[in-house]
């Protein structure tokens, strides 16, 4: 008995460093994730926490802040990952990730798209008042049509809310598309209130133009239409993500690819969790479905990611070794 006795405590005492060694987060701070104010952002931001703190053992914090203050933070190591990030949509991106200082890993989800939209009933149909509104190229025949309220002799575009990658980018189209003497270039201040001025006008069915992207709840909510734009173009696209180009080229976006930004510095040191982050998938239905009740049902992104891990282990524990998703199902209990 003594001997099992001082045998059973050796094991004990090589076993507890192991376990304490397995919980112990690979990255030597806190994580720090970019505090995103869109839907599908905040969803994707909390899955990621919930992954590094119950899986790895990782300390996490948000920082709040617009695309490109995040993409800088990003950079200089402020923030160590961005849960959604438009890879090569803004220069800053593009000269950070040329010089190693930012990583795009993984594609969370796929099948993303963005472009500018009208309502599918303001085009399509008897008596629709725009009928033969296909492209870009046919606004200013519309611009009465799409009067913005405080400039009456101007059409609206709602924009993406200022500081957003999509802003410039939009603000450089309609300069490409000679739209600027046509429509006002309206910037709400939020993504929810983009989303509420688009679903206001959709309601009552009024006329209006805006850019949008998936995925998103609003997109599989109501039916809508795309613009055309020239086909994409490597050069006309440069000239469209430079907000100092003085003529920049018309161009459908760059082909939509949603990665994981990653910081040189967490790349380097806690390889684990970018290899994670690589195997993030989640299928596109699934994830417009996450987000429309999570819209609808004015559910917090943390209490839905949670939900996501109880309810779909067949797809995030491909993500990640086993004790690791022993540890996550242990939170779930």
């Amino acid at each position: 008995m003594p001997c099992r006795s001082v045998l059973a405590a050796l094991l004990v005492s090589l076993v507890l460093p192991l376990a304490a060694q397995a919980d112990e987060c690979p990255y030597p701070k806190p994580v720090i994730l970019a505090g995103l104010n869109w839907e599908s952002g905040m969803f994707t931001t909390e899955v990621l926490r919930y992954l590094l703190e119950r899986g790895y053992g990782c300390k996490t914090d948000v920082l709040p802040g617009n695309t490109l203050a995040m993409e800088n933070a990003l950079r200089q190591n402020d923030v160590q990952v961005i849960a959604e990030q438009w890879a090569g949509r803004s220069e800053l991106w593009r000269k950070a990730e040329a010089a190693g200082e930012v990583f795009a890993v993984g594609e969370p989800v796929k099948g993303a798209t963005e472009g500018w939209w009208v309502p599918e009933y303001l085009v399509k149909g008897e008596g629709a008042p725009a009928a033969g509104l296909r492209s870009v190229s046919d606004l200013p025949r519309f611009k009465t049509l799409l009067r913005d309220p405080e400039e009456g002799d101007k059409g609206r575009f709602y924009n993406c809310p200022t500081g957003w990658t999509c802003e410039g980018v939009n603000s450089q189209k309609l300069k490409a598309y000679g739209l600027e003497d046509s429509y006002v270039n309206f910037r709400t201040g939020t993504g929810p209130a983009l989303d509420a001025a688009i679903t206001s006008a959709i309601r009552q069915r009024q006329p209006i133009l805006f850019y949008y992207w998936s995925p998103t709840p609003l997109m599989g909510r109501y039916p809508l239409v795309q613009l055309e734009e020239p086909p994409f173009d490597q050069k006309a696209w440069e000239t469209l993500i430079d907000p100092n180009n003085p003529k920049p080229i018309g161009s459908r976006s760059l082909p939509a690819k949603i990665s994981i930004g990653v910081s040189r510095d967490l790349r380097e040191r806690a390889p684990q969790l970018v290899e994670a982050f690589g195997k993030m998938e989640i299928p596109l239905p699934l994830f417009n479905r996450i987000l429309a009740d999570m819209a609808e049902q004015r559910s917090e992104a943390r209490i839905v990611s949670k939900t996501f891990y109880r309810e779909h282990r067949d797809i995030w524990s491909r993500w990640v070794p086993e004790p690791v998703a022993q540890r996550i199902d242990a939170s779930l209990r």
